[in-house]
This record gives structure tokens, sequence and C-alpha cells, in this order.
């Protein structure tokens, strides 16, 4: 039996988090959701890292250009892909992701993406 894929979506903004968990969980992922970078930090040093990462750039307490340093100085984690969620003119500093995609983001891209990070999952 195959496990379904894992998705760690961290994003601030509560409404878009919902439709993307939502979303993400009808297609057969299993999702898991911080609403920032420290909290993210938290969930996945208790649980088995995810197959992808969506980050959001622009959040308090623990930014996204933060959480990726932090996830790259971490060798359990350097090697999760990240996709950043990002609006316009968000990823002027450097942030060494997978893929970028601009918000706001189509389903249709936000969920070619994450097929693309889980293929060798499923």
């Amino acid at each position: 039996m195959t496990r379904s894929p894992e998705v760690l979506l961290i994003e601030d903004d509560c409404d878009l988090a919902d439709v993307i968990v939502e979303v993400l969980q009808t297609e057969g992922y299993r999702v898991n959701y911080a609403p920032d970078g420290r909290a993210a930090l938290t969930l996945l040093a208790q649980s088995k890292p995810p197959d992808v990462i969506l980050l959001d750039l622009m959040m308090p307490n623990m930014n996204g250009w933060e959480f990726r340093a932090t996830q790259l100085g971490d060798a359990r984690l350097a090697k999760i892909p990240v996709v950043v969620l990002s609006a316009t003119g968000e990823t002027a500093r450097p942030i060494d992701a997978a893929l970028v995609l601009r918000k706001p983001v189509t389903l249709d891209a936000l969920l070619a993406a994450v097929v693309k990070f889980t293929k060798a999952s499923r």
C-alpha cells in the first residue's frame, strides 16, 4: 500500500490556507499547516519530514526567509523541496527554492507543483 504524500503549508493568511488545505486533502494529500515559520519548525521537530513545503514569505514571528535559512541549516530538513508562494516582488532576496509561484496562485499551478515534488512518494 502506498502512503499519501505529505505537504507542509506555511501561510499566515487563514482564508487562503483553508482553501489550499481543503483542495490538497481532496486530492489525497496529507497536509499539515503552520501560520508562520516558527510554528512550522515546531511541527517539523515533532514529525517526519514532509515531501514538500509550501512557503509564504511575508509572515509574522518568523518569515519565509528566516524559516528557509533555518531549514537549510538542519541536515534532516535541508533536502525537502520548497515551493514559495509569493506576491510580486517578495523574492528580491535569494531563497533557494525549488519553485516560486506568484500570488494569486491558481489551484492548477499549485496542484501541478505539489504533484511534481511528491511524485516519488505516490
